[in-house]
Parts: C-alpha cells; sequence; structure tokens
C-alpha cells in the first residue's frame, strides 16, 4: 500500500485507466471479429462503410495510446486488403 498521497492518488487513476484500456481493447476485438464475420457476404457499398468505421475505431485507439500507431496503420492495411478479396 503507499504511504505519500501522491501515490495513492496515482494507485486510483491506474485503477481507472485500466478499466477503461480494458473496455476499449475488448471493444476493439469485437469490432474486428464482428468485421470479418460479416465482410463476407456483404455488398460493396456496405464494405465500404464497414471498413471506415473500423478505420475510425482504430485510429481512435491509436490515438488514446492503446496501440501503437504502426500497429494501427498494419490492421488498417489488412482490413482493406481483406475486404477488397
Amino acid at each position: 500500500m503507499p504511504h505519500a498521497k501522491s501515490c495513492k492518488k496515482r494507485l486510483k487513476t491506474n485503477k481507472k485507466a485500466n478499466i477503461s484500456n480494458s473496455h476499449n481493447r475488448a471493444q476493439m476485438r469485437s469490432a474486428m471479429r464482428t468485421f470479418r464475420a460479416t465482410i463476407g457476404e456483404a455488398t460493396d457499398d456496405q464494405k465500404v462503410v464497414a471498413l471506415r468505421e473500423m478505420y475510425s475505431l482504430i485510429d481512435t485507439n491509436a490515438r488514446k495510446g492503446l496501440m501503437p500507431r504502426s500497429r494501427a496503420a498494419r490492421l488498417k492495411g489488412r482490413f482493406a486488403a481483406f475486404a477488397a478479396k
């Protein structure tokens, strides 16, 4: 248990951040699963909309620091290639 007041505050904020980050990570994973599952039988317009939503979600998570920007770029490229198949 921390003794300093600032360390106690950091403990609280770290717990909040951990909860928020795990929620966002789980949301990202489930969005990736649904994208892969639904893109197969989607029309071209639906693919464009789904790809745009995935790009937005990936960029948001990269901006928040949940993933490195290089991983975000790699995921976007892979999803674009997957949608183009």
